[in-house]
């Protein structure tokens, strides 16, 4: 009898539940966006975090809603419970939990946005933080007084500390937001939302409690939780476009169910007959947007599944077809060297002289078939290119030397042609780090381009240095390049359509494995023409050696 004694009444409730709380006071609003939303919210984050591994978001999402769900439930005390004792309890304990709340929300933005991790900085920040709270939470800096005829306590200087630092964790929300924005483009989507629904949970929940408090009208505090079924709606639609949390489309139908049960629920408790039509809309409206919601979802895990094994075969067909183009070209090169190396030994007069016709023939037997081994070189080098098979050792080398060297050797291609090739090379050191045989190719396929596309006149071939780069070009005077062709000349597969008319076997690969070697030992390649029949000087710039 004491101790019920010391409990005092207010004044407008009278006991109609347990002997401790009047249902009648209360608007019915705070049923409807409260209850429910302590129900979705536990089993949404609850469902996630089992069904998405147990992570570390799914944990503090759990907490989040605990806690979330603990605040409503002591808001709901608030308004129905019939001792001042008990509601003054209440209102002291509101500020704590409402702090704590926002605290975590930002927590878990900036771990699921940042990867935040919680190390003993992040928890000393939150405890100094909370540490004038939990100081003043008695004090009549949190509450000053208790008006027993409204049944109401007065908040005291406490609470504009609480309300800036839900000010601030709006702001903090969004700051994090834009710089995940800028870390991680990849999730750039799922953080947009994430953010915006945070944003708009805190948001809506501070301002409400803020106009409630100035204006005195405490039902406009009731608003404030609806902004979680925003951040609620943003989560569930996180899952079903980015797989949030793992969470597939079973995880997605289950919830669609669950939430569907939790919303047609509330038809049973449901006092009047605006509250049970609100029940029955919004549980209409969610089975609809529900169905649409998980077909959409399967549509998008099948073609997810469907583009994979599309590209898994893809993938085995293009393996299959790089083996046969290998098996081929070496099949075909084996071939094209055993005859070129038959109509060298036949012009050399190894097995006798030959008559002046028959000397001709196999000279261009012989130009014919060294054209072949090139050509079969370049699609197995660009096939290597393509599938990252080009091994480079790179070593100290005289690129000077090797530019003479493949001079010399194309010589007497451009005498056969009628062409005339000079070699001229400023004086200096010409040391580089690179492969000499990936070099030499390169060097190859620019001469070798110059004599084919140069019906008559010359081939200059001039090497020169700069302080830091050695500069190797090859001028000639052929058929030039016109400006429609520029964006196809270091393609694959890129030929001109004037080159095609004078070359018909070109494979279009020459200037692409030239670009690609060239700019693996950190140089450039380029051209220079002026047009069609005004001849093309191409240009390779590599970085010297200062050993």
């Amino acid at each position: 009898m004491e101790s019920s004694s010391n409990l005092i009444a207010c004044t407008d409730a009278t006991a109609n539940f347990v002997g401790l709380f009047d249902l009648s006071i209360a608007p019915p609003l705070l049923y409807y966006s409260y209850i429910p939303i302590i129900f979705i919210s536990i089993f949404f984050s609850l469902f996630i975090f089992f069904k998405g591994g147990r992570s570390t978001a799914g944990k503090l999402l759990v907490w989040l809603s605990i806690l979330f769900s603990v605040f409503l439930l002591n808001e709901i005390v608030q308004w129905t419970a019939v001792h001042a004792n008990v509601v003054h309890f209440s209102w002291a304990m509101a500020l704590l939990l409402q702090q704590m709340l926002f605290m975590l929300a930002v927590c878990f933005v900036a771990h699921f946005t940042l990867g935040l991790k919680f190390d003993y900085k992040v928890t000393s920040v939150f405890l100094v933080l909370l540490l004038p709270t939990f100081v003043l939470l008695p004090t009549t800096f949190n509450l000053v007084a208790f008006e027993i005829d409204n049944c109401e306590s007065l908040v005291g200087e406490l609470w504009y500390y609480l309300y800036f630092l839900e000010i601030f964790s709006i702001v903090a929300t969004g700051v994090i937001g834009v710089l995940s924005l800028r870390r991680n483009k990849e999730t750039r989507g799922q953080n947009v939302l994430l953010t915006v629904g945070s944003m708009v949970f805190l948001g809506l929940f501070s301002l409400s409690n803020i106009f409630g408090e100035i204006t005195q009208v405490y039902e406009i505090n009731l608003i404030g939780p609806l902004g979680a079924a925003v951040f609620l709606v943003l989560l569930g639609y996180m899952i079903v476009k980015y797989h949030t949390f793992n969470v597939k489309l079973f995880a997605t139908e289950a919830l669609v169910i669950g939430i569907a049960i939790l919303i047609g629920a509330r038809l049973f408790y449901s006092t009047n007959g605006t509250g049970f039509i609100l029940s029955g809309t919004t549980l209409l409206a969610f089975l609809a947007s529900g169905f649409f919601l998980v077909r959409s979802v399967r549509r998008e895990i099948e073609d997810r599944v469907q583009i994979s094994q599309l590209a898994a075969e893809l993938e085995l067909a293009n393996e299959h077809q790089v083996s046969l183009i290998h098996f081929i070209t070496h099949q075909v090169k084996g071939v094209l060297t055993k005859s070129r190396y038959i109509f060298g030994e036949l012009e050399a007069g190894t097995y006798g002289a030959l008559k002046p016709a028959v000397q001709k023939i196999v000279k261009e037997g012989y130009q014919f078939n060294t054209d072949g081994v090139h050509m079969v070189q370049d699609i197995l080098h660009a096939s290597n290119v393509k599938t990252g098979k080009v091994t480079y050792e790179k070593k100290p080398l005289n690129f000077k030397s090797l530019v003479e060297t493949e001079a010399e050797s194309q010589k007497r291609t451009a005498e056969d042609r009628g062409l005339t090739l000079t070699m001229h090379a400023d004086p200096g050191d010409y040391m580089i780090e690179g492969d000499a045989d990936q070099l030499a190719h390169a060097v190859r396929n620019l001469v070798d381009n110059a004599i084919k596309y140069t019906p008559k006149g010359s081939v200059a071939m001039l090497l020169a240095r700069t302080k830091d780069s050695v500069r190797f070009s090859v001028k000639d005077s052929g058929i030039g390049i016109d400006e429609k062709d520029k964006e196809h000349i270091f393609t694959e597969g890129g030929r001109g359509e004037e080159s095609q008319k004078i070359n018909t076997d070109s494979t279009g690969y020459g200037l692409f494995i030239v670009k690609g070697i060239i700019e693996t030992h950190g140089g450039k390649v380029w051209y220079e023409s002026e047009g069609p029949g005004k001849g093309t000087t191409f240009f390779i710039e590599l970085p010297r050696s200062h050993s």
